[in-house]
């Protein structure tokens, strides 16, 4: 799987892909990371890619002009194209599948200041995601959390694959159960006794009675 980040702080995304697991994946050629510094397509010598926003308001947005010739020196590799806004489609697991059996090339956009010039969304993008009902300073975080989602499903990201059918948002709209480790008895707290006896249908069970269900609300 190949991700294009189209940033103005390509070093944020790099150092991210430098360590831990998706670090490792990238050197073993599972995914694979490409930035695009959005200030290279300026038509300005000061490199100015926003500007103040017509009918007036507070902020600045990101010009079209700027993304369009950012996407075009992909070519056909740009693949699907998602920007990261506070009005797109909320991110969840199951979107992640949808997104993610969709393409195997992804150009991420992250939105800035006030956003983007609205002729991006209507015109250039395939589809428009939010992470969250909150707004955050920066577009590049919620292109990260998608981009480590979408990996997960990638086979050899993980290691254990069976980690993805076990982790904490499953697609049955069911949490994880809870889990312990090391001491037993850390203060009086104390580990379910079910979970030490090594009788797996018991402990299936139990696990399964005691997942939580998600809560949209």
């Amino acid at each position: 799987m190949k991700f294009n980040f189209i940033t103005l702080f390509p070093e944020k995304i790099t150092s991210y892909f430098d360590t831990g697991i998706p670090g490792k994946a990238v050197k073993q050629g599972v995914v694979e990371i490409n930035t695009v510094h959005l200030r290279d397509f300026a038509d300005n010598k000061h490199q100015k890619v926003d500007d103040t926003i017509y009918g007036g308001g507070p902020g600045m947005l990101l010009q079209v002009g700027p993304i369009y010739r950012a996407l075009e020196s992909l070519g056909e590799n740009k693949g699907k194209v998602i920007l990261l806004s506070p009005s797109g489609e909320l991110f969840n697991q199951t979107l992640a599948r949808e997104i993610f059996e969709s393409s195997e090339t992804f150009t991420l956009i992250s939105g800035y200041y006030e956003g983007v010039d609205h002729r991006v969304t209507e015109h250039l993008i395939d589809r428009e995601v939010a992470i969250g009902n909150y707004v955050i300073s920066s577009g590049d975080l919620a292109a990260l959390v998608v981009a480590d989602c979408l990996s997960r499903f990638v086979p050899g990201f993980l290691g254990k694959e069976e980690s993805l059918l076990e982790e904490s948002h499953n697609e049955t709209e069911e949490l994880e159960y809870p889990q312990y480790t090391k001491p037993y008895d850390f203060m009086g707290w104390t580990v379910p006794d079910v979970l030490l006896g090594g009788h797996h249908e018991e402990i299936r069970k139990w696990r399964q009675k005691n997942r939580k269900t998600r809560n949209h609300s």
